[in-house]
């Protein structure tokens, strides 16, 4: 397997970052492990779903960012779940939580979002789990897309558990305003779920146009990412993704 690129900035300003999305199941595995790989895959940004979210859940949350070596962006419960890791690389702007509209009898969604600098770039960031509901989640897809058209960047990475294969609906949604990083640069392994014996793709992550994807897919056979950690930090396996920024004119 070709290596990822390293992060760093180049002197025009553009940045190389790498972008972490992973669904970690309130952190009910092995955290050591999880933090393992995720420390492994070495991320600029972090876009996590199902952080902890009840008792003491900032401290859970805190306490597997400094064991991976970053930050605590936004998100956990304040976001029904979705949340954002950084390395002290980025620069953070603004932050913001979004909960999204209830439907009765269902879990709470939400989105973790942040605009951050990096380098000379400026950069959207969200986080989602979408809904298991099909209707719902398509709905959903609509309000991440209106969420990042309101945020005020030129260009964004969305990412998260999207519940759904590609050629459905609801990814065919986000598809159509957004570029998959996957089907555009595919790198390391396709299948997110399950962990054990994976044989589909629900995990994905997202750029707008302007932002150059150098590689994204699960990151088996990358040095330090063992495979007995993949399986015991969580059900789901991480997407690991290298994009190039523009540096921004703002």
């Amino acid at each position: 397997m070709e290596p990822l690129p390293n992060s760093r900035t180049e002197p025009d300003g553009s940045a190389v970052i790498r972008v972490l999305s992973y669904n970690i199941r309130s952190m009910r595995g092995d955290t050591a492990a999880l933090a393992r790989v995720i420390a492994a895959c070495d991320p600029d940004l972090v876009l996590l779903q199902e952080a902890p979210r009840f008792f003491r859940w900032r401290k859970k949350l805190a306490r597997l960012a400094a064991a991976s070596g970053l930050v605590i962006l936004s998100g956990g419960a304040t976001a029904a779940g979705p949340a954002l890791l950084c390395s002290l690389r980025a620069t953070v702007e603004r932050t913001e939580d979004v909960l999204l509209p209830l439907t009765p009898g269902r879990h709470r969604r939400g989105l973790a979002t942040a605009v951050v600098r990096i380098g000379g770039a400026r950069l959207g960031v969200l986080s989602c789990h979408l809904s298991l509901d099909a209707d719902e989640r398509h709905a959903q897809a609509g309000l991440l897309l209106d969420r990042l058209a309101g945020m005020g960047v030129t260009h964004a990475v969305a990412g998260g558990d999207l519940n759904e294969r590609p050629g459905g609906r609801t990814f065919r949604r986000l598809g159509d305003g957004l570029r998959d990083c996957w089907t555009a640069a595919p790198w390391g392994s396709e299948y997110t779920f399950p962990a054990f014996g994976p044989d589909r793709r629900i995990d994905a992550v997202f750029v707008t146009e302007g932002i150059e994807v150098l590689g994204c897919g699960v990151p088996l056979g990358l040095p330090g990412v063992a495979e007995d950690d993949l399986r015991a930090a969580t059900d789901h396996l991480p997407v690991l993704t290298a994009l190039r920024l523009p540096a921004s004119g703002d």
